[in-house]
């Protein structure tokens, strides 16, 4: 049913690791659809951040394909709880992301040219290294919806691509 499922849960990565690691139990499937969107959500806003601040074409490409991958699954994540009828749940890990974006954009939000460009990229490359961690270790194996656990296995398959792409605008830069 999705074609980019969990393009919403990269926005982990911008954030690291630290508020995955403060769910202190496996996170419910209504919980993890929260996950998934806020994350969505918060890489739609760095994404915007980037299109407004950036004048290098790769940059500014790369943050137009993130808007939309955010967007497309963020609409296709909201039909799916509405099929099966479920609430997406806010967490404490919900709550930590949004937190930490903030902060991050907050960061990028001062900094302009090559600075903001290498700070952006940078953050995108590590971003996608955690949150295809996230996939693997907490969020697929937690997901008890057969629908929800394969549009986080194939999610992991486009975040691992969203990496590659987000490498390549970091070499290009340097």
């Amino acid at each position: 049913m999705f074609t980019r499922p969990t393009v919403a849960l990269a926005a982990l990565l911008m954030l690291g690791a630290a508020p995955l690691a403060q769910a202190a139990d496996k996170p419910t499937d209504p919980q993890i659809a929260h996950i998934a969107y806020t994350a969505g959500t918060i890489d739609i806003e760095a994404a915007k951040l980037a299109i407004e601040k950036s004048k290098t074409k790769e940059v500014v490409d790369f943050a137009n394909d993130m808007v939309r991958d955010h967007e497309a699954v963020n609409k296709q994540a909201l039909d799916l709880v509405k099929k099966l009828n479920v609430t997406p749940e806010d967490n404490a890990t919900s709550q930590a992301l949004a937190k930490a974006a903030a902060e991050e954009r907050g960061k990028l939000a001062k900094l302009d040219g090559a600075a903001f460009d290498k700070a952006y990229v940078e953050n995108e490359v590590a971003y996608h290294k955690q949150v295809n961690g996230a996939l693997e270790t907490l969020l697929i194996p937690s997901a008890s919806n057969a629908e929800l656990k394969s549009l986080l296995e194939t999610g992991l398959k486009i975040f691992q691509g969203h990496q590659q792409h987000a490498e390549h605008v970091a070499g290009s830069l340097k």
